[in-house]
């Protein structure tokens, strides 16, 4: 547990440093690909939210979900792919060969699906090679090109919201 903490303290530190680098990311009137990061230990309805986001025209299989949790089940099979702490290393660099692949996919679109601050979470928001990334506004505002103010259970309204100034900018 005590380990758990200085990772954590090495994981913010470097996440500290990647926010210092600002990023003038642009954004692409046509989105095609997009990549979701979701903390399912706050959120379990990643399913629905897709369908959202395949209902304004998104294809599915443009859809890309990585979903965080606090604790992982070592026995228990996840139907996402599914990451925690100990993907993480010391470096604050990902162990995971899946988790590697969907930060350094150029996605047209991030959507950073969090509310509440976690290292973890942030550190693969900032190291994401997306050309433009949402989030909500309670989250450190350097992290996100956009802030959307909503609910984290309203995703109906958070997808309505993104695809509204979506079609503004176009």
């Amino acid at each position: 547990m005590f380990l758990n903490y200085i990772k954590e303290f090495f994981v913010k530190k470097s996440l500290k440093n990647n926010l210092r680098i600002v990023k003038n990311e642009v954004f692409t009137s046509n989105i095609q690909t997009i990549g979701l990061l979701i903390d399912e230990s706050e959120f379990r309805h990643s399913k629905e939210l897709a369908n959202e986001l395949v209902l304004q025209g998104i294809a599915p299989e443009n859809i890309k979900i990585v979903a965080y949790r606090d604790k992982i089940e070592k026995k228990k099979e996840y139907s996402r792919l599914t990451f925690g702490k100990k993907h993480i290393n010391w470096r604050a660099e990902p162990t995971e060969e899946f988790l590697t692949e969907f930060i350094e996919t150029e996605f047209d679109l991030l959507i950073s699906y969090y509310e509440i601050e976690k290292p973890i979470l942030m550190m693969t928001t900032s190291k994401s090679k997306a050309k433009f990334k949402v989030g909500f506004s309670s989250v450190d505002k350097r992290l996100n090109r956009w802030m959307i103010d909503t609910e984290m259970g309203n995703y109906k309204l958070f997808v309505s919201e993104l695809f509204k100034y979506l079609k503004s900018i176009k």
